[in-house]
């Protein structure tokens, strides 16, 4: 399973890639803004920024919502970087832009996707990476995790290429239970990462061997 970042902070960025467990980085219009990345030149040149860390995809978010909007933004910025994946909603347009970016050999990211039909028609229409949302479900009663599951099942029944990227991760069990569903990738931000190097008894069985490694010295 692939692990990708979810945010446009380049620190923390630059720490997952040291971890030496990134594969690629996730942000939006929204993330953006939190770090105080504004105006559209100052956008372009950040996504740069991150091609230049990480080895791998790179998620850059669409803005418009109509068909040619989103393909006049799309091809723009494909061409800031190679590794720049178009990140396009689960909309009407967004899936005849998806097919268009696919025939144009551009890779794309179908986002805000929260029900198996929608994961099937970005398959067809041939997006790279399908994004269901799991903490957003799991806010209103819905289990997330099954959603996981059937596009799973649904995607190796028909050999569908698209792969299942696992978004709005809140907790690393969030990632643990994406892994046994059997997601290609699962994005987040920095902490449920770190929450998976921490057990009590590491913690602990640690202190006792450097304990019993002073009686040496």
């Amino acid at each position: 399973m692939k692990f990708f970042i979810d945010t446009a902070n380049l620190d923390q960025i630059r720490e997952a890639y040291d971890l030496g467990i990134l594969d690629g980085v996730t942000t939006n219009p929204s993330l953006m803004a939190k770090e105080g990345i504004r105006g559209h030149e100052a956008v372009m040149n950040h996504y740069i920024n991150i091609c230049n860390i990480v080895d791998g995809d790179v998620s850059a978010e669409v803005i418009a919502t109509d068909f040619d909007g989103i393909v006049a933004e799309g091809e723009y910025l494909a061409k800031l970087h190679p590794q720049i994946v178009v990140k396009v909603p689960m909309i009407k347009d967004g899936i005849k832009a998806i097919k268009y970016f696919t025939q144009k050999g551009i890779k794309t990211n179908c986002t805000l996707v929260f029900s198996p039909g929608q994961a099937i028609l970005a398959a067809k229409a041939g997006a790279t990476y399908v994004s269901p949302f799991l903490g957003r479900l799991d806010d209103i009663s819905t289990d997330s995790i099954d959603l996981i599951y059937k596009i799973v099942n649904i995607y190796r029944t028909y050999s569908f290429q698209t792969q299942v990227l696992a978004a709005s991760i809140r907790h690393p069990m969030h990632i643990i239970a994406c892994a046994e569903a059997g997601a290609d990738v699962v994005t987040c931000p920095l902490d449920p990462i770190l929450a998976l190097l921490k057990h009590p008894l590491t913690d602990s069985g640690l202190e006792k061997f450097l304990a019993d490694a002073k009686k040496f010295v």
